[in-house]
């Protein structure tokens, strides 16, 4: 695969971006595509190695190493290095149903695991996996594909996030009738309104969507199943139901003061950030604005990353951002080894601005909130703040005073949302997500399947993908006495 030697002879290139100082300006993407020959180049690196860890999906350690979706990245590597395109998208799709989404939004654990990075620098693969579908979709090779046979089943999927979308994807595919109802007037669940515009442009959602309706997939926009939608008409009107409604219950700060104004969750921000913008262009003022604001964001993940990003562009006073645990190594640490992923430090594109526009980074590490102080009319003024020591144990006299305007908690969900559950009268785990069949998806209640994030927890938009696929798997067989999705 790919050119003999060629990781030896091309050095890796990045689509390249704009500047921090440039792209805080506006909130679109800022990364160009590499020109064609390039990105052939990038292709020719793809060093046909025995063993190609980029697609095992494996657990290696604490983490997956590889794509979970197991897509065939050497063989298209190799049509992108000999500029087959065409035959590079079709081995693409066969395992991926949103390449335009993970191609954006993916840490990529397939370059973790790239034998190139034992001793070098990884291919880009995920770089490569979007120039593919791009270059398709400009092309106007992207058209839709309408079933020839319907089987005259209907399925329900109730959530239009990721895991939803690739449930019924597959589904309709196998010529089953696709009913997609989304709670939001848009769809695409935390892809459309959890991550931000210059993250993943709405459009691109939009025109997905797009295809997926001419090829048959009905969306339904502003229903909320289980609180004004009947759970149980939904169960009468529909052979299957597949539950995708995320892990959308934020985790809170159990502190004092943690009721004052100006302490929001992270989803919320982002979502009314994003909705805003699509909407008005910020002029409905249904946001929470931290314009002139001293913003302090709890939580150290991509999350809290974007939030620094979205904030700096709202025009904030200043931003720093609390993390419980300590500063990951610049590099591998010895019980670390590669195919594993790498725990280093990773500076996002939020703290890169954060850096040009205040001068340093907005970390924080080994910290925690202990208390939120307010002023007298309950607004937040101030966070006391403690050092975290060994085993995360606070450090007594380690407390000191953050200035804080707009508190914002990215620390992450604790599971599902209960009413829906509650509504098809299905059981939650321990962890608060919906309880399947082991190795399954299939719930207790007959014809009930859940995917995604609402039967996993809180994880990446390319887990939910095979989620996705994974329980319209699960539903074919079902239905159908067998199956031939793969």
């Amino acid at each position: 695969m790919g050119q003999t030697g060629g990781f030896l002879k091309y050095s890796r290139e990045n689509n390249p971006g704009q500047g921090a100082l440039e792209r805080i300006q506006h909130w679109n993407e800022f990364h160009k595509m590499l020109p064609e020959e390039e990105r052939r180049q990038q292709g020719a690196r793809c060093m046909e190695c025995g063993v190609p860890y980029c697609q095992s999906g494996t657990m290696l350690g604490r983490m997956v190493s590889g794509c979970p979706l197991h897509n065939l990245i050497p063989e298209w590597n190799d049509l992108v290095y000999t500029g087959n395109f065409d035959l590079a998208l079709e081995r693409l799709l066969k395992t991926n149903n949103f390449p335009e989404f993970t191609g954006r939004v993916c840490p990529a654990l397939c370059e973790a695991a790239c034998t190139c990075g034992l001793n070098g620098d990884p291919v880009t693969i995920r770089e490569n996996e979007l120039g593919i579908i791009e270059d398709a979709y400009q092309n106007g090779w992207m058209q839709p594909r309408v079933p020839k046979v319907r089987t005259g089943k209907n399925v329900a999927v109730v959530g239009s996030g990721p895991a939803g979308l690739a449930c019924a994807d597959q589904l309709n595919r196998r010529g089953h009738h696709v009913t997609v109802f989304e709670r939001s007037d848009r769809p695409g669940g935390l892809l459309m309104y959890g991550i931000p515009n210059m993250k993943i442009e709405k459009e691109v959602i939009e025109r997905r969507v797009r295809l997926m309706e001419a090829e048959g997939v009905r969306f339904v926009m502003n229903t909320d199943v289980g609180n004004g939608k009947d759970a149980a008409g939904l169960r009468k009107e529909f052979d299957a139901v597949v539950l995708c409604c995320g892990a959308k219950q934020p985790r809170g700060l159990d502190v004092p003061g943690k009721d004052a104004k100006g302490v929001v969750f992270a989803v919320d921000f982002l979502s009314q950030t994003t909705k805003s913008l699509l909407d008005s262009g910020f002029q409905d003022g249904k946001y929470v604005n931290p314009r002139d604001r001293r913003v302090v964001i709890v939580g150290g993940g991509d999350t809290g990353n974007d939030c620094v990003g979205s904030c700096i562009r709202h025009g904030c006073k200043s931003v720093c951002q609390i993390e419980m645990m300590p500063k990951a190594p610049d590099g591998r640490a010895e019980n670390n080894p590669w195919p594993e992923w790498p725990l280093v430090c990773k500076t996002d594109y939020g703290q890169e601005e954060a850096i040009a526009v205040f001068g340093s980074d907005p970390r924080i590490y080994s910290t925690t909130v202990s208390e939120i102080l307010q002023d007298d009319g309950g607004q937040v003024r101030a966070v006391r703040t403690v050092k975290l020591g060994e085993g995360l144990k606070p450090i007594p006299g380690s407390e000191e005073e953050l200035p804080c305007d707009l508190l914002i908690i990215a620390a992450g969900f604790i599971g599902c949302q209960d009413y829906v559950p509650a509504a098809f009268g299905v059981d939650l785990t321990e962890r608060r997500v919906v309880k399947t069949e082991p190795g399954g998806y299939a719930t207790g209640i007959p014809g009930v399947f859940a995917a995604g994030d609402m039967r996993r927890g809180q994880s990446l938009v390319v887990w939910a993908i095979a989620e996705g696929r994974g329980a319209a798997h699960e539903v074919d067989a079902a239905l159908m006495g067998y199956t031939n999705l793969p």
